[in-house]
């Protein structure tokens, strides 16, 4: 039974291998030339100029979590559009309903501002 995922269990076992190699042959052969400038924060080419461990806005996280949620809903219309014709009249209103509800909660976002850069 489990003779058809030999062929999965050594490709995976030789490519973990391999990446485990290379970081370990890295370390080991790899130069080691530590400075003050090495050790500094790079961004873009220039010194920074704020602390990198200042606090974000809340309004970034609150951004980052709408994007999150309606690109994962915007994921199920793939599945549906290829089974449109299978799915028939009950598929469509229920797609339907599931579009509703994604549009009042993205009117309910933008009603209380969430979408408000400022």
């Amino acid at each position: 039974m489990l003779e058809q995922y030999t062929g999965a269990a050594i490709m995976f076992l030789l490519s973990m291998g391999i990446a485990c190699g290379m970081i370990v042959m890295t370390s080991l052969l790899g130069p080691k030339k530590h400075f003050i400038d090495k050790m500094e924060p790079f961004e873009c080419g220039e010194s920074p100029l704020v602390s990198p461990h200042q606090r974000f806005s809340v309004k970034f996280y609150l951004v980052g979590v709408l994007f999150v949620l309606f690109d994962i809903e915007a994921i199920f219309f793939f599945p549906w559009a290829i089974l449109f014709r299978r799915l028939g009249l009950f598929g469509f209103i229920e797609m339907l309903l599931f579009i509703l509800i994604l549009g009042v909660g993205l009117l309910y976002v933008w009603k209380r501002g969430g979408l408000d850069w400022e």
